[in-house]
């Protein structure tokens, strides 16, 4: 068993503050959605590995009612510190502020957590 993707949710409308968030914050690809599934609104974004396989995939999809998902998260692990550093540098440029203050709390991993542009919170670790 692999995991194939994982979702958070946006309220309706909000696909283009994910899309700052998820592709030029991040820097994950947009890939379009199925055809039966795409007049449900939200966006579906990609990570690639060197090799171009997929490394990681991420749906945000609508909810109504919207709550922000603040406790539970994805966790996206980087390929280096400074890749960390350089999303989380990129992130702050358009507003985005990480928490460091779990810094190094989780043995073998230099993390920080970020919320998107609906309040999801996301781990990012190298």
């Amino acid at each position: 068993m692999r995991l194939h993707h994982v979702q958070v949710s946006c309220p309706r409308g909000g696909e283009a503050e994910a899309r700052r968030f998820y592709g030029e914050g991040l820097g994950l690809t947009e890939v379009a959605k199925p055809e039966a599934l795409a007049a449900r609104g939200g966006v579906w974004f990609r990570a690639y590995d060197d090799g171009g396989g997929v490394a990681a995939e991420l749906h945000v999809g609508v909810e109504e009612p919207f709550a922000p998902a603040r406790k539970a998260h994805p966790a996206l692990l980087m390929p280096s510190l400074e890749a960390l550093e350089e999303v989380v540098g990129r992130l702050g440029r358009l507003g985005y502020a990480a928490d460091r203050s779990e810094w190094s709390t989780f043995e073998g991993y230099r993390r920080v957590h970020v919320s998107d542009a609906h309040g999801n919170r996301l781990e990012l670790l190298s």
